[in-house]
Order: C-alpha cells, then sequence, then structure tokens
C-alpha cells in the first residue's frame, strides 16, 4: 500500500523510490513502465454463459432436482427425467440471463479515473514538465497538481500552498480535505484518508496546488486494491475487528439451505418406507421402485428454482424498468426483503451535500442580519476577485441566504480562504471616501485572534459559539475593519486589530423525501440506522429537524467493546430492541458535510495543537468534544432527549416515528463491525455506501447498495445500484423484494403442505390396496398440471399484509407450516377414499384400479386448487379482489382436473369417467377441507403471527 513507502521524511520516501525532486528520466520510466505495469484499475471479468449456467447447478434445490432427475434415469423413468432436468435448465439459463443483464447495466457505468497527469520527467533537453497520459505514470514519478485536478495516483506530498482535496470518492465525505507536505508526519488517528501528507487516486484538487511523488500506481494502489473484481459470493469477508464473525452466507443463502436440508431428509426418508411397505405387506420389491422415486419427485418442489428465478428476475425488472435501480445479484433481492436493519450514512441520505444558513447572531448572541450582510459581501467579492476554480459551498450559502448584496461596494482585493490560516479575506471600498473595509470571516478562533478583544470578552464569545454548535449548528465567525485607502498590496497586519461583527450558523441542507421515507421503512419493520462521520450532536439536531427524534447518545467504543458496564449500550445497539432509527456518529476528523477535520493545519483550535474545537477545511467551528473556553474535556453519555413511544404500523408523517438511539465516534473502520455485530445479533443488514472506505460494510452486509455516481469500487461491491443516494428508491426495492419473497413463500407454503399430504396418503394407500395408488405415469402428469398452474405464484401481488413486516424463509417456521396443513391435506386424501366407498357399491371402488387412480387425480388437482387460493401469502378471499393471474391458474388446473379422466389422453394414462354420486360427495370433501384450511389458517397466524 501507498501508506509503506511513504514513512519517513520526504528525502526518505524519494531514496526508497530511488528518485529525486526532479524526477525520472524518460528512460528510468520506461523500465519501470515495464516492470510495473500501466496504471490502470483491473479489469473486470465477465464469467461466460457456460460458467453463469454452472453456478446455477450450486443451488441447493437445482442440484437436489438434478440428482432427483438422474435417479429417475437410472431406474429408466425417462419421462420423469425428462421433466426434471428441463427444468433445472431452464432455471440456470433464466438466472443467468437476470445476471447477464444487470452486467450490461453496470458496465455502462464504469468510467475512467483520469485522462493525462503533469509530469517532471528528463530527456536529452533536461527535465521539463510534461503532460503524458495517466496509465504511463510509474512509482517515482514527480508530478503537479493545480485545482481541478484528478489525482492519478497514490503521492506523498513534497510541496504544497494551500491545498485541499474532494476524498468523496474515497470516503463518502462531501467537505474538502486540507493536506500538506508535512516534514515527518504521524500516524493519523482517522485512518489512511486522513494523513495529511497523502493524496490517493481518485481524489481531486479543490484548492491550491502541490508537488508530489507517486507512490503507487494501479492494482497497488489503495483505490486498485478495493476494485475487487471476483463474484460477490467469493468476495464476501469478514468485516473489521469484532469480534463476533458475521456469518459468510446472505439471509437468502441460509433460508435457501435450511429449507433445502429440511426437504433432502423427507426425500431421502420416503423412498426407503415405500420399499419395505411394498416388499413387506404386498410381496413387491424392485418392481415398487419407480413409484418410490415418482413419490420422492411428488414430495419435491421441482419448480422452486424456476419459480424463484423468475420472481426474482421479474421484480428485478420491474425496479429498473420503473425507478431506475438494477439489481445485479438476483437472491439480493430476497435479502432486501428480508432486510430489518438498514444501515446508511447522513451525508446525502439525510441531508443535501450543501449547507444552509439557519441565522446570524451579534457579539451579544442576538439576531443580527447586518452580519449576514457582511459576511456575503466577503463571499461575493472572494468569488468574484480570487479566481476561484469551483465555488466554495459556504459562499454559495451565505449568497443564497442574504440575497442581492455585495455589489454595492467595489472590490479591491480578496485573498481565497487558506486551510492554514483558516481565514477568507476580501477588501471593498467605503463607506466613506478614502476608506476601505477589510472583511475577514472563517474559523471562530482563527478570527477572534485577529481582533482586538479582552480575554473576558473573548472567552464569552467561545463559550456562546461553543452553545450554537453543542446544539448541532456549525458556526463561521466575521469582523470587518476601516483602514484608509492606499494603492499598494494589503498585508497581513490589515488583518489585526478588528472590530468583531458576530457569528454565522449553519446547517446541512435536509433531503426532502427523507423523513417520509424513513417513515415508510419504520412503519414495514425495518430499522434505519445511521452510521455517519459527523459529530452526534450535529445528527441529533438533523433527526429532530427530520422528525426523527433522537433518544440517547453512547460512544462507538462502547457499542463495539463493551464492558460489563457498557453491556446496555451494546444492547441498545445490536439487540432486538424496538423498531427505530439509531445514529452512530463519526470521530472528529471523520465529518460529513461541513464537520470537523482532526488532521492536518486545519486542526484544532490556534494552529496544529489539536486542543480547540472541531472544525473543517474552511476551519467552520463545529459541534465539538465538550468545546469551551477550558479546553477539550472528554464527551459523555447524554442523557434521553425525548421518551418517544414506538408508533403504530403506518403512522402518517405527523409527528416523530420513534426513539433514535445515536453512537458517537464511529471511524469509518467502525462501519464494517457495526455490520458484522447487527449480523452475529441475527438481523438481516443492509447498507448504503458510496465511498471506498465503506467497500468492507458493503461486503459484510446481507445486501451491499450504492448509488450510481458512487466511487467503482463501491458499485462492484454492491449488490443493488440505485439511480441516486435516496432512501425512496430503497423502500420502493424493499417493496419489490417482499413482493417477491410472499410469492416465493405462497409456492412453498401451498406445494410443500400439499406434497406431503400426498405423500402421506400414498403411503397410507400402498399399505391398504392390492395394487400401486396411482401409476408413475399419472403423478407424472398430475405434477405437470401442478407446475404449470404454480407459475403463475411468480405474477401475483400479495397482499399489504405481506409488506407490513421483513419477508424470510425461516425454514423452522415452513417446517411447522408444512406439517400441519400436510397432515390436514393427507386427511382430505383420505376422506376421498371414504368417499368412493360410499359412492360405489361393493368392494369395486377398492378393487377397480382405473376407477380409484382417477378418483384420486381429480381430488388431488381440486385440493391443489383449492390450496393455491387459500395458503397464499398476504391475501384473503374475504378482499374481494379480481381473481388475477393465480386465480385463473387455480382455475385452469380445477378444469383440467375434472375434464382429463373424460378424454382420450385420459384413457391413455388409464383414467376413467367417474359415476355422479362420487362428484356430489367430493364437493361436500372440498367444503369441509375449505372451511377446515381456513380455520387452520387463522389459528395458524394468531398463534404464530
Amino acid at each position: 500500500m501507498a501508506s509503506e513507502p511513504a514513512a519517513g521524511t520526504r528525502l526518505q520516501v524519494l531514496r526508497h523510490l530511488e528518485t529525486g525532486p526532479r524526477g525520472l528520466t524518460d528512460a528510468e520510466a520506461a523500465a519501470r513502465l515495464a516492470e510495473a505495469g500501466e496504471n490502470t484499475l483491473p479489469e473486470l471479468r465477465t464469467p461466460s454463459w457456460a460458467r453463469r449456467c454452472a453456478r446455477g447447478l450450486r443451488d441447493p434445490f437445482t442440484a437436489v432436482l438434478l440428482v432427483l432427475g438422474l435417479v429417475s434415469a437410472a431406474v429408466a423413468s425417462w419421462g420423469t427425467a425428462a421433466v426434471i432436468l428441463a427444468l433445472v435448465a431452464v432455471s440456470c439459463v433464466l438466472r443467468a440471463s437476470g445476471e447477464h443483464r444487470a452486467d450490461r447495466s453496470m458496465a455502462a457505468l464504469r468510467g475512467l479515473v483520469a485522462g493525462t497527469a503533469t509530469v517532471l520527467r528528463g530527456g536529452e533537453g533536461g527535465q521539463a514538465a510534461r503532460e503524458i497520459p495517466v496509465t504511463e505514470l510509474v512509482p517515482g514519478d514527480v508530478i503537479r497538481l493545480g485545482p481541478g485536478d484528478l489525482v492519478p495516483a497514490d503521492v506523498r506530498l513534497l510541496r504544497s500552498r494551500g491545498l485541499t482535496v474532494h476524498q468523496a470518492a474515497l470516503t463518502g465525505e462531501s467537505t474538502p480535505v486540507a493536506k500538506s507536505a508535512t516534514e515527518s508526519p504521524g500516524a493519523s488517528a482517522d485512518g489512511p484518508f486522513g494523513e495529511p501528507h497523502l493524496c490517493y487516486q481518485g481524489s481531486g484538487v479543490a484548492t491550491g496546488s502541490a508537488t508530489a511523488v507517486v507512490l503507487a500506481t494501479g492494482p497497488r494502489t489503495r483505490l486498485g486494491a478495493a476494485y475487487d473484481a471476483r463474484p460477490r459470493a467469493a468476495r464476501r469477508t469478514r468485516a473489521g475487528r469484532s469480534g463476533t464473525a458475521p456469518p459468510e452466507a446472505s439471509s437468502f443463502d441460509r433460508s435457501v439451505h435450511g429449507i433445502s436440508w429440511v426437504l433432502i431428509r423427507f426425500m431421502l426418508l420416503t423412498p426407503p418406507l415405500v420399499l419395505m411397505a411394498g416388499a413387506a405387506l404386498r410381496g413387491r420389491g424392485l418392481e415398487t421402485l419407480p413409484f418410490a422415486v415418482a413419490v420422492a419427485v411428488g414430495l419435491t418442489p421441482e419448480m422452486l428454482p424456476v419459480i424463484v428465478t423468475t420472481c426474482l428476475a421479474r421484480g428485478a425488472a420491474l425496479l429498473a424498468r420503473r425507478h431506475d435501480v438494477i439489481v445485479k445479484r438476483l437472491p439480493a433481492l430476497h435479502d432486501l426483503g428480508a432486510v430489518d436493519v438498514l444501515c446508511v450514512d447522513k451525508t446525502g441520505t439525510l441531508t443535501q451535500d450543501r449547507p444552509v444558513v439557519v441565522r446570524s447572531l451579534g457579539p451579544a448572541g442576538h439576531d443580527d442580519p447586518d452580519v449576514l450582510r457582511w459576511a456575503a459581501v466577503g463571499a461575493w467579492w472572494s468569488l468574484q476577485l480570487a479566481e476561484l476554480p469551483a465555488p466554495d459551498a459556504l459562499d454559495e450559502a451565505l449568497l443564497r441566504a442574504a440575497g442581492e448584496v455585495g455589489e454595492e461596494y467595489d472590490g479591491v482585493g480578496a485573498v481565497p480562504f487558506d486551510p492554514v490560516r483558516r481565514l477568507a479575506t476580501a477588501v471593498v471600498r467605503g463607506p466613506g471616501p478614502g476608506t476601505h473595509t477589510v472583511v475577514v470571516k472563517g474559523a471562530v478562533e482563527a478570527v477572534l485572534d485577529r481582533c482586538a478583544t479582552t480575554p473576558g470578552e473573548r472567552a464569552r464569545l467561545l463559550a456562546l459559539a461553543a452553545r450554537e454548535a453543542d446544539s448541532g449548528l456549525r458556526l463561521l465567525a466575521v469582523a470587518t475593519r476601516q483602514r484608509p485607502a492606499r494603492p499598494r498590496d494589503r498585508t497581513p497586519a490589515d488583518e489585526q486589530g478588528l472590530d468583531f461583527r458576530g457569528f454565522v450558523t449553519f446547517r446541512d441542507a435536509l433531503a426532502p423525501s427523507a423523513a417520509e421515507a424513513v417513515r415508510a421503512l419504520t412503519a414495514r419493520g425495518v430499522a434505519v440506522h445511521i452510521l455517519t462521520g459527523d459529530h452526534p450532536a450535529t445528527t441529533a439536531r438533523v433527526c429532530r429537524d427530520l422528525g426523527l427524534e433522537p433518544g440517547r447518545v453512547h460512544i462507538a467504543t462502547d457499542a463495539l467493546n463493551p464492558t460489563d458496564g457498557d453491556a446496555a449500550v451494546a444492547a441498545d445497539v445490536f439487540g432486538a430492541g424496538p423498531v427505530g432509527v439509531t445514529v452512530a456518529g463519526g470521530g472528529a476528523g471523520a465529518d460529513a458535510g461541513l464537520a470537523g477535520d482532526a488532521s492536518g493545519p486545519a486542526a484544532g483550535a490556534v494552529g496544529e495543537s489539536g486542543d480547540g474545537p472541531a472544525t473543517d477545511a474552511w476551519g467552520v467551528f463545529a459541534a465539538g468534544d465538550g468545546i469551551g473556553p477550558g479546553g477539550r474535556e472528554p464527551l459523555r453519555a447524554v442523557e434521553p432527549v425525548a421518551a418517544v413511544a414506538r408508533a403504530p404500523e403506518g403512522a402518517g408523517a405527523e409527528g416523530p416515528v420513534c426513539s433514535t438511539v445515536v453512537v458517537a465516534r464511529c471511524t469509518p473502520d467502525d462501519k464494517a463491525r457495526v455490520v458484522a455485530g447487527l449480523r452475529a445479533a441475527g438481523h438481516t443488514v443492509g447498507f448504503l455506501g458510496d465511498g471506498v472506505n465503506d467497500v468492507p460494510a458493503l461486503r459484510a452486509a446481507d445486501v451491499g447498495i450504492a448509488p450510481r455516481d458512487a466511487v467503482a469500487a463501491a458499485r462492484e461491491s454492491a449488490d443493488v445500484v440505485l439511480a441516486a443516494k435516496d432512501l425512496t428508491a430503497i423502500g420502493h426495492a424493499v417493496t419489490a423484494g417482499r413482493y417477491s419473497s410472499g410469492n416465493i413463500a405462497s409456492y412453498l407454503r401451498v406445494t410443500l403442505s400439499s406434497n406431503l399430504g400426498n405423500v402421506l396418503a400414498m403411503l397410507a394407500a400402498g399399505l391398504l390396496l392390492p395394487f400401486l395408488p396411482m401409476l408413475p405415469a399419472q403423478v407424472l402428469v398430475q405434477n405437470l398440471c401442478f407446475d404449470a398452474a404454480q407459475l403463475a405464484f411468480a405474477h401475483d401481488r400479495p397482499g399489504a399484509a405481506a409488506l407490513r413486516r421483513p419477508a424470510g424463509l425461516r425454514p423452522r417456521a415452513f417446517l411447522r407450516f408444512i406439517t400441519g396443513f400436510g397432515v390436514l391435506n393427507a386427511v382430505a386424501d383420505l376422506a376421498t377414499f371414504a368417499v368412493l366407498a360410499l359412492a360405489l357399491p361393493g368392494s369395486e371402488a377398492v378393487d377397480d384400479a382405473p376407477v380409484f387412480h382417477s378418483a384420486w387425480f381429480t381430488e388431488n388437482l381440486l385440493t391443489q386448487a383449492l390450496v393455491m387460493l387459500l395458503l397464499r401469502t398476504g391475501r384473503r378471499l374475504a378482499e374481494g379482489r379480481a381473481p388475477g393471474p393465480l386465480g385463473w391458474s387455480a382455475t385452469g388446473l380445477a378444469a383440467v382436473g375434472l375434464l382429463l379422466p373424460l378424454s382420450p389422453l385420459g384413457t391413455a394414462l388409464g383414467l376413467t369417467a367417474l359415476p355422479a354420486a362420487y362428484h356430489v360427495l367430493l364437493t361436500v370433501v372440498l367444503a369441509v377441507y375449505a372451511l377446515a384450511l381456513l380455520a387452520a389458517r387463522a389459528w395458524y397466524e394468531r398463534r404464530h403471527g
């Protein structure tokens, strides 16, 4: 990594790289290029169609079907084998095509890091600065950086002047960070991106200029190392340094494996029971083997891979078409439906990437619009005269709030913001003839150092600033001074003896849809955890402004490394508490928006001491660590601001949703640890991130989510890519995931309970009848009819009940459900035997195999059609909606059950017409069965939810 050769003084670094301040010669650069390779990010390897299809065979259900198909072929059940293997092929092709479409959409989002770079190279004519393609940079090159340049590699600064860089692509934070060519840097508490002497590939120069030496290029940069092209399944890592490592598999993988093993146990048990029963009671041995295999196939939900893939692919296609959301990994859509904790950042999610003015205060602490006017005058002439590469965000906020100001004066000169001075200065003519007014704005202590104030007055103003900062606001100090007009340039002495005007306070602009989106997610059982680099007071204020009342503030170290006294803190953050909004605040220097940068020359209250208020690159006085005239105090847990009861489901936009927990001093590395802790506590976690520092957390989460404009490494690590960093889009994705999961759950509930009932009835009939209960060909046709009807589950629309809570596939719950309703289905089948005995005279019903086969064939399809309607997820017949695809499909299945025995195909299958009395009694059995299903479902929902 870049930090390894970066250790030491500038001269030591140059010696380590075998270069000098004037850079490399062309011959040296060519030799290093041949050795190190081009400065490009690792290319993504798109798997072939064959590899995609082969990956589909790793799905447990698909693997089970493949084994059953091979077993069917081994016992010469060619029809069964052909159908099963065809279903396996269809499932693999559908999944591969869905992932191929997502890869094509992602390919359009990938771009180059930079085009050219200014490098010092030497040839026959001596050393000179020249523009070369970024791909030709090598370690040891000396480059020059200016405003607007993209940093083309990981570099160590040799010289700098007023340098600030945007690191949003790396950290996700929008505020420029001050950098300087420190001679002997120490380790930064904010990680590698907080080190003032290093700049990383993917960042951009906001202000100032610098000369730097290249430390690492291509895949050896931090951006290249994070830009991992391996499949997500192979990439999933144990996040952070948490003591409890999260499980490697996602929520979908765990659920599928659990249900698969339940089915495998049933299927392994069924054929031996059939064979033993046939051999012991009827003297039939291997002749019952095809029937035993058919029974095992009948228990298997052979359409599950097709249904799952179709449901997920259809949901992903609708998301892409309607909401511009790309689902890269189809199972991630199910995981979205199962998410019960969503971790997000504050900046760009709850707030926009720009500040807004709250109010302006005079020295006495009262509102004073004149302070805002003078700050806006300075901002106006700084924009006009300082030749900035881009408007400053604070200056734009001041001009928006003040309106038309500044043009009434004539500008004389301006000095833009300098991260070392932490000030910006403008000079205008007036107010009287022969006078100039010096307008200075910047960090509170930097401005007060230049004001003519007494020590007592200075302490009072610092206390006033600290009070405002503790309420979550950021402050800009403003001072002016009238000077005699003179033709020569102003000097730093003109910035002394200033008259203090007051403060301008800022907050982050709120995202307009954030509050409603959080309420909608909370009403659906998703707790929103805010993992931000901001100070807890600032984040808590944002939550209150959005109507999301914060409840309690904790320290990240207490939550992640709890002692005996902090056990309640860890339980508050990771435990299964009430649904709500949890805020994990950031440590100093990891701020979002206008937060404090605790590294570099902008740190601290005075110079580089770091003993004062937290500031950003602008030096804005922000919420700090017990800031006050006496210096820094330890941050303590804040008592609950307000105890807010949990809002009922479906709560409207009025009032706060629920209590909010704030966890302060959460570093970027802690994001992955928080995600890991939540998963270890049994939650299904989604994580929204857009910077390189978010990549570990994106990989650690069940579902990684990134906006389209995120850094490429974050996009490639994510499972879902949004058009914008918007919680509303995530809400749509969660809804789509729950619809898909609800349909998959409906299919499993209906199929497994019905199949288990049929298997139990077949086992009982095999013991009672002198012939096979149903011929293998009849079992196959019955399964084909049921399978075709069940394709409608992919197009069903579950009711509102399916959206009220996370939709996970829980193996234990499914086992309880299919056991109870399977036994009920078996009772209905056994009742059919009694109906046959009543409808047909004597022993004809139990001696005539074609009649028995026909009666049971019809009854099976009718009960399965009934089960499809009555056991679907979240829907009841009483809702009175149109039949929809599932209703029409169930109707078609019932029609096949009634008409197929009368058709020529039925005769070919060994089926025959049934007497009218049987149909009358069968109607009674079905009516009683329907009432029993409704009663059992109502009891089950009351008991298990």
